[in-house]
């Protein structure tokens, strides 16, 4: 968890701007999106690809879970 707590919000947000997104008509992770609910996403590089793109949006989520859990914690 130090890791996800040295890791600035500002950083992750760029990289959700930039990689999560990119190319960026349509979002590149839409698409896999869409072909994961479909059941298509079946090739190892469509695999790979989204886990690419995904992988900050998860970082991101991970980051905001982790500041709820320690603003929860904190004594008031």
């Amino acid at each position: 968890m130090k890791i996800l707590d040295n890791i600035s919000l500002g950083m992750i947000l760029l990289f959700c701007a930039t990689i999560g997104l990119a190319p960026f008509a349509p979002p590149h992770i839409w698409e896999k999106l869409v072909m994961l609910f479909a059941g298509t996403l079946s090739r190892p590089i469509d695999i790979f690809d989204f886990l690419m793109h995904g992988a900050p949006w998860m970082v991101l989520l991970a980051k905001l879970g982790r500041m709820g859990v320690v603003k929860a914690r904190a004594p008031r």
